[in-house]
């Protein structure tokens, strides 16, 4: 071959080799983000994902957590109609492996402009192999996540649960379903060319956070168990127990009977077993109030523990006659007597010494016409707008806890001011989020709204005064060797308005009523134990038994040294 014709091949393959190095290079470089998109868009398939929710939790008194709501993964079965080829087969199978009829799979078949028709949810792992081994043609297990109560009933009433589009409902769920909820985001499957070796994904998503609450999972425990125990003997309608720390607020239990399972809340018929009865129930409390009026009274310094009066069993007010429980006289008796033995005509007169518009402040500081503030959502509250309207009637009743009304949870933050030198604080049921640490973060500071209601003198006064009640009076039943407890009964009438009719005047139906709080003078615990209707004649056989229980297994749980010593 002559030199040219080599030239020319050789000058012929240069140019080829430079053109395609032109090319590469404009590919790599110049277009290499749009090649990079497309074989990514190849590669990669993107859906619409959401975080888990969070957990919630409880703890015992050594900080140990237990899971009241969690989720758990489901599997289910659901076919493509159009996929089926063997539509008999299927129907034989399915039918024998679910409890789902031929008559049902069969119109689901029918729809063969469907891609998709649900079969059954929440199948057994049993269920699932035996459809898996028979590799039917258009039918599918999916996986879905659901929430689940691993508790069942247990504080229910605190809790809630969330709907079928997982939205919380009622309780904690409600309250805090922003922090619960997982956040949505785009989540992205990488896979091979071959288009089936799926590698780890990429998730914008993000989990939703865990709630502890103050809840402690033993007192909560007991507490259920009374209420539950307690009603074949004493036939209440609904019981309420809260026990709170009160010198912090916190919510240490909040019982309530009857519970509901979150995890069937689609069979409850009575909807109002969804609501709590601690926030969102008004009351007449009777005369678990007439501390409150005493504790006026003497801060004022218009009565002391001391202050006698002479009970003749009766105090006309107006053409309307005031009488005590199972109209007794009394005569010559203290303050400190007028509680220990709840005599509504001495609570009348401390009243009268008090005056009605100082009275109506002290209520008003002690946050009677006020919310709470619990972080728990549908508080309702009542501003006692009759009550404020300053006839002598209702003062008067008002001073033994009728005509009056209140949720159980105010009179608890009432009695705080006594347990903390005169300041009245609100109470809480959450102590916050699980951080990334793995640390309980608050989510709110607290006892940002605390009055100063009485002095501590005052507040001193009245634990004396609540004390005798115990060891003297009406609340004996409530005593526990080596300890001073102070306490308070209450047997209130319950309004016909309050029952739904429309009738002035009262029913034969009571709220009966104990709160007290234990060591007397170094608070630890406070309990209030409400029952509606109970088939006693007053709260000294009904609600007293309930607190002595409740207040010795505390006690005990949390090894309280006594305040003095036993004789034996």
């Amino acid at each position: 071959m002559s030199h040219w014709r080599i030239t020319i091949v050789l000058g012929l393959f240069c140019l080829l080799s430079a053109g395609a190095l032109v090319r590469l290079g404009f590919l790599q470089i110049i277009q290499q983000g749009l090649y990079k998109a497309l074989a990514q868009g190849q590669q990669q398939t993107s859906s619409l994902a959401k975080g888990e929710r969070g957990q919630i939790f409880v703890q015992d008194k050594k900080g140990d957590l237990f899971p009241l709501a969690s989720n758990k993964r489901i599997s289910s079965v659901f076919i493509s109609p159009s996929e089926i080829k063997d539509a008999d087969g299927v129907i034989e199978i399915l039918s024998d492996a679910l409890s789902v009829s031929k008559e049902v799979l069969a119109e689901k078949i029918s729809y063969t402009d469907s891609v998709y028709q649900i079969i059954e949810k929440n199948i057994t792992k049993e269920q699932e192999q035996r459809i898996e081994k028979e590799k039917l043609s258009g039918v599918y297990i999916g996986q879905d996540v659901v929430r689940f109560y691993p508790q069942a009933g247990f504080a229910s009433r605190i809790l809630g649960f969330t709907n079928q589009d997982g939205k919380g409902q009622y309780g904690v769920e409600e309250q805090f379903n922003d922090i619960l909820e997982g956040k949505e985001g785009i989540n992205q499957d990488v896979q091979n060319p071959g288009g089936y070796l799926f590698l780890p994904s990429k998730t914008r998503v993000a989990d939703g956070k865990d709630i502890v609450l103050s809840i402690d999972y033993n007192i909560q425990s007991f507490a259920e168990s009374l209420l539950e125990k307690r009603v074949e003997d004493l036939n209440y309608e609904e019981g309420t127990i809260v026990v709170a720390d009160p010198t912090s607020g916190k919510i240490l239990a909040m019982a309530v009977y009857p519970n509901f399972d979150p995890n069937q809340y689609g069979k409850v018929k009575d909807l109002s077993l969804f609501q709590n009865p601690s926030v969102q129930n008004l009351f007449e409390p009777g005369s678990i109030f007439k501390p409150i009026t005493m504790a006026s009274a003497i801060d004022k310094g218009k009565v002391t523990p001391e202050t006698e009066y002479v009970d003749k069993g009766i105090v006309n007010v107006g053409g309307r006659f005031i009488t005590n429980y199972d109209q007794r006289t009394y005569g010559r008796r203290t303050m400190t007597e007028v509680l220990q033995f709840s005599i509504n005509t001495g609570a009348v007169f401390a009243e009268q010494q008090l005056g009605s518009e100082n009275f109506l402040q002290y209520i008003k500081k002690f946050g009677i016409v006020e919310p709470t503030h619990i972080d728990l959502p549908g508080e309702v509250f009542s501003e006692n707008r009759e009550f404020q309207k300053g006839y002598a009637i209702n003062f008067v009743t008002g001073a033994f806890g009728q005509g009056i009304e209140m949720n159980p949870l105010q009179i608890l933050r009432a009695f705080f001011a006594f347990t903390n030198e005169g300041v009245r604080i609100d109470p809480y049921i959450t102590e916050g989020v699980i951080n990334e640490e793995g640390k309980v973060e608050a989510l709110v500071a607290r006892n940002e709204n605390n009055v100063q209601v009485i002095s501590s003198d005052t507040a001193s006064k009245i634990t004396s005064m609540l004390v005798k009640v115990v060891e003297e009076g009406f609340g004996k039943k409530a005593k526990i060797p080596g300890y001073y407890i102070a306490g308070k009964t209450g047997t209130a009438q319950i309004p016909w308005s309050a029952l739904g009719i429309s009738r002035k005047g009262y029913s034969d139906k009571t709220n009966q009523s104990f709160i007290g709080y234990a060591p007397a003078y170094n608070p630890k615990f406070m309990i209030l134990v409400s029952l509606k209707n109970p088939n006693t004649g007053t709260a000294e056989y009904s609600a007293i038994p309930m607190f002595h229980d409740l207040a010795k297994y505390i006690i005990d749980y949390y090894q309280i040294p006594p305040d003095y010593k036993v004789e034996e």
